[in-house]
C-alpha cells in the first residue's frame, strides 16, 4: 500500500468509512470490536497519515440536473511540458469534469464529464475544449447506462 503499516483493524476501519463516512467511533468500534477511544486514535492516525484524505456526501447527479455522462478523449496539439500544463489548468477551472486521466497511446486525456443536455456537451466541446490553444483534438461519447461507479478501494 504505502510505507504506512496498517493492521486488520485499521482495514476494517477503512472499509467500513468507505460505505458510510458518517459513522461515529461508536459505530466503529462496535463494528471492528474496539473500544471508541481505541477507534478515535486510529482514525485520527489515518487521517494525519493520509490514508483518509477526507469525507464528502456522494450527491445524486440526475436529480441535480446532469443526467448526461460524457466521456471524452482529448488529443493535446503539440505535445511539451508548457502545453500539457496549459491544459491542466483549464482543467482545474472546469467544474463539469469530474475526472481527467493522463494517458499512454493514441489519445493524450480521457475526461469524464457531466452535462444538463446535449447542447451543454456541444456548448462545452465547442466553445471550450476546441477553442483552447492546447487542443487539437476531441471525440466524445455519451455513456448510455452505468453498470458499475464506485469509489471504493478493494481493501
Amino acid at each position: 500500500m504505502s510505507d504506512t503499516q496498517i493492521d486488520g483493524f485499521d482495514r476494517k476501519i477503512l472499509s467500513l468509512l468507505q460505505e458510510d463516512a458518517r459513522l461515529t467511533n461508536n459505530d466503529l468500534s462496535e463494528r471492528v470490536n474496539l473500544s471508541p477511544s481505541q477507534c478515535s486514535r486510529r482514525r485520527q492516525r489515518l487521517e494525519e497519515e493520509g490514508l483518509i484524505r477526507g469525507y464528502r456526501a456522494v450527491l445524486d447527479r440526475e436529480r441535480l440536473g446532469f443526467p448526461l455522462v460524457n466521456v471524452i478523449s482529448v488529443t493535446l496539439a503539440t505535445h511539451n511540458r508548457d502545453n500539457a500544463r496549459r491544459f491542466a489548468d483549464l482543467l482545474t477551472r472546469l467544474p463539469e469534469v469530474q475526472e481527467a486521466h493522463a494517458l499512454t497511446g493514441e489519445m493524450d486525456y480521457i475526461l469524464k464529464v457531466v452535462t444538463p443536455d446535449l447542447k451543454s456537451l456541444a456548448d462545452f466541446v465547442n466553445e471550450v475544449l476546441l477553442p483552447h490553444e492546447s487542443v487539437q483534438h476531441v471525440k466524445t461519447a455519451i455513456v448510455l447506462q452505468t453498470l458499475k461507479e464506485t469509489g471504493a478501494l478493494p481493501i
